[in-house]
């Protein structure tokens, strides 16, 4: 049974001919016997080894059969991925894990984070087993898992009986999808379903850990915290990359996404600003640089004093409070896409500290920025 709380939500379904429009077809997801209609569509799809659009808590995902070369292959091709960038593999339940684990194993040290945040937005490295193919790890020994914690998502996947492998449901590099219609402003025409779940809640990806080191490391920053990992037993030591270290030679063969390519970058090119003081002269002084060029400016921000615009066009996104920085992150990418689609020649963000969800969001913006400033 779907949670009350999707039920005002509407599932999107797009079907695709090549060279041809999309028909759409839309079914509230509140209305079960529509929903299971369209649960049925998205499992035929992933039986004959298609790739759909699905929603998570985190952002949406491109899925496709994760235990098949061919379908994981389509999702490389539609988001024009780098093959070298490993993909996530999701499941609906611990039994669906341990199937595709050697020896239907769970290293034990990993118990006390799957009690405190599975379903939910941690990614955990594990041993590959030779049910997962190469292609999906991009040949690295272990594997990323995670149980996602949407409720359309965790149907459709215990409905298909088998694991999903789905990175976001974008042209890689661009920023990732937190509504349905980002997915098909994205990749309209290069796949067949995409299910509508409504606004992503978390708005960033997953954390993706790897506690098979010693000692552990966040190799990727998202919806758990640094801050909540470190309070488990067995976790106090886990460290971040390149917050706490790098690592050249695993950046050139990454375990996870997330780690060596560009992410995130919508067309216009971003200045991060991260500034301890004088954020307002900051962000002041390189408005009206671009202003003056004749340029018109995007500003994506969590302060609310005054910009002089000095006639000049100016567009404004607020992110939220930037000391709920959950509320930053939900916005995040849903903002540099609105800035972008409004013609903007520049974007100009003001970062947050990097405490809790702040993490992940400095993360991804430094990522997608082209310059970062950090004084007036």
């Amino acid at each position: 049974m779907l949670r009350s709380s999707f039920q005002r939500h509407h599932c999107l379904f797009q079907k695709a001919v090549l060279g041809a429009r999309f028909h759409t077809r839309c079914l509230s997801v509140g209305e079960q016997g529509t929903f299971a209609e369209g649960l049925e569509e998205a499992v035929r799809l992933l039986k004959e080894d298609q790739i759909v659009g699905i929603p998570t808590e985190t952002v949406y995902g491109l899925g496709g059969n994760a235990l098949s070369e061919k379908a994981v292959s389509k999702i490389f091709e539609a988001k024009n991925r780098p093959p070298d960038n490993p993909l996530i593999v999701h499941v609906s339940s611990l039994s669906m894990l341990k199937s595709i684990l050697p020896n239907n194993d769970i290293p034990k040290l990993y118990l006390p984070l799957l009690n405190a945040f599975w379903p939910g937005p941690l990614t955990l490295l594990f041993p590959k087993s030779e049910l997962i193919p190469d292609i999906v790890t991009c040949g690295q020994p272990t594997v990323a898992i995670r149980f996602p914690k949407h409720p359309i998502t965790q149907a459709l996947i215990e409905k298909f009986g088998k694991p999903v492998a789905a990175p976001s449901a974008n042209t890689s590099g661009k920023p990732s999808p937190t509504l349905a219609e980002h997915v098909c402003r994205d990749l309209s025409g290069k796949i067949p379903l995409v299910l509508d779940g409504g606004a992503c809640n978390v708005g960033v990806e997953s954390t993706v850990l790897n506690g098979l080191t010693v000692p552990p490391v966040i190799l990727r920053p998202g919806g758990i915290t640094y801050e909540q990992i470190r309070a488990v037993p067995g976790f106090e030591d886990v460290r971040v990359y390149q917050r706490d270290f790098s690592d050249k030679e695993m950046e050139k063969k990454p375990p996870t996404p997330g780690m060596k390519y560009r992410h995130y970058a919508p067309d216009a090119p971003v200045i991060l600003v991260e500034c301890d003081e004088g954020v307002e002269d900051t962000l002041q002084k390189i408005a009206s640089e671009i202003q003056n060029a004749s340029a018109k400016v995007g500003v994506l921000r969590t302060s609310s004093f005054p910009l002089k615009h000095r006639g000049l066009p100016v567009v404004e996104y607020s992110l939220g409070d930037g000391n709920h920085p959950d509320q930053v992150a939900r916005e995040l990418f849903k903002g540099l896409r609105i800035l972008d689609g409004s013609g903007v020649k520049f974007i100009i963000v003001e970062g947050i500290k990097e405490d809790h969800e702040g993490l992940a969001v400095m993360n991804r913006l430094r990522k997608a920025a082209d310059k970062i400033v950090t004084s007036v």
